[in-house]
C-alpha cells in the first residue's frame, strides 16, 4: 500500500461521522435509545407481584408511569450525550451517535433533555400523585449525579445504576397505592445488581488487554472482584425470593398446588442458567442473553405461569 493511500485510510477513519438521514426528530428519537425502553416495562413488577395488574384502572396508570419513565431516562440519555459529545466523536461506535455526529446539535439536546427534566416530574405530579412525582425527580437527580460524577467512582456506580432498576420496580406500586414488601424490594435490588455486575464482568472480560475500549472505570475493578458481587448478589436474591415462598403470612393454603414452593426451582434455575453466561463473560446485554437462550426463556416462561399462579392462588 503506498503512503497516499495510507493517509487517504487514516483521514477517513479520523473524520467525524457524517450525520444520518432523517433529520432533528429522528435524531432525537434515537438519542432518546428505544432499544432501551424495555427496561421500563419493569413498572408493572409491584402490580403483578401484588395480583392487582389486570383491571383498567391499572393498566391505564402502568401505561401512564410507563410513558412518564421512559421520557425521563431520555431526559437523562440526551444530556448525557450532549455533555459527552466531543469525547464521543473520538469514540469509534459512539461517534455514530446523533449529537456526536451532528444530526442533532449540542444546545437543542440540552433544551430538549432540560424540558423533559421538568416536565415530566410535573405531569407525574398532576397524574399520578406526589409520590410518584418525587421517585421520578429523585431518578433524574441520581442519574444526571451519575452522567457527572457517579459513573467515575467505584462500587456507587454499581449501586446508581441497580438503584434505577429498583425505581422502576417500584413505581407502579407507588402508582397504585400498593404496598411493597420488603421480600420484593430485597429480591428484586439484589437481581438488578445480579445483572448489573454480571454485565460489567463481562464487559471486563471482553476488554482485557484493551484498555480504553470501553467503560474506562472497568480497568480500575478486577475480574475477581465483579465475579464476587455478582455471586453474592444472586444469593441474596435467591434468599430472598425463598424466604417469600416459604412465608405462608397466616393465609391457608387453598391452591391446588404449592405454586409459591414451586416456583423457586424455575426461580433458582433461571439465576444458574444466566450465572453460566456470566460466567463465560457473555452477559452484556440481559435482554440479548434472554432472547437468545432458549432454554432460559423456556425457564422464565414456567416460572412466570408458576408465580402467576401464587400470586392468584389458583
Amino acid at each position: 500500500m503506498t503512503e497516499t493511500a495510507v493517509l487517504r485510510q487514516r483521514t477517513h477513519e479520523e473524520r467525524p461521522a457524517a450525520p444520518r438521514r432523517g433529520g432533528l426528530l429522528a435524531g432525537l428519537l434515537r438519542t432518546a435509545r428505544p432499544k432501551q425502553w424495555v427496561k421500563n416495562v419493569l413498572v408493572v413488577a409491584a402490580p403483578a407481584a401484588a395480583g392487582e395488574l389486570f383491571s383498567r384502572h391499572a393498566l391505564a396508570q402502568l401505561a401512564l408511569v410507563f410513558v412518564l419513565f421512559t421520557t425521563c431516562a431520555a431526559a437523562v440519555y440526551l444530556v448525557n450525550d450532549a455533555r459527552d459529545a466531543e469525547a464521543d466523536r473520538a469514540h469509534p461506535v459512539k461517534r455514530h451517535r446523533p449529537v456526536a455526529a451532528g444530526q442533532v446539535p449540542v444546545p437543542v439536546a440540552y433544551a430538549v433533555g432540560g424540558c423533559l427534566g421538568v416536565l415530566t416530574p410535573a405531569a407525574g405530579a398532576w397524574l399520578c400523585g406526589p409520590a410518584v412525582a418525587a421517585l421520578l425527580t429523585a431518578y433524574l437527580a441520581m442519574q444526571l449525579a451519575y452522567c457527572v460524577c457517579l459513573k467515575h467512582v467505584l462500587v456507587v456506580d454499581l449501586a446508581v445504576v441497580t438503584t434505577g432498576f429498583l425505581m422502576r420496580a417500584m413505581i407502579g406500586g407507588l402508582a397504585l397505592g400498593i404496598p411493597l414488601s420488603r421480600w420484593f424490594l430485597i429480591t428484586t435490588g439484589f437481581g438488578a445488581l445480579f445483572m448489573v455486575s454480571a454485565k460489567r464482568y463481562s464487559e471486563a472480560v471482553q476488554m482485557a488487554g484493551k484498555a480504553g475500549a470501553t467503560r474506562a472505570l472497568l480497568t480500575e475493578y478486577t475480574t475477581g472482584y465483579l465475579r464476587f458481587v455478582w455471586q453474592l448478589a444472586a444469593g441474596v436474591a435467591v434468599l430472598g425470593y425463598c424466604l417469600w415462598a416459604m412465608e405462608e403470612g397466616g393465609v391457608p393454603h387453598t391452591s391446588v398446588l404449592p405454586w409459591r414452593q414451586l416456583s423457586m426451582v424455575a426461580f433458582i434455575l433461571a439465576i444458574l442458567r444466566y450465572a453460566v453466561f456470566a460466567d463465560r463473560g457473555t452477559a452484556g446485554e440481559p435482554e440479548d442473553v434472554v432472547l437468545r437462550d432458549r432454554a432460559l426463556a423456556l425457564i422464565g416462561v414456567a416460572w412466570m405461569a408458576m408465580y402467576g399462579l401464587a400470586v392468584a392462588n389458583w
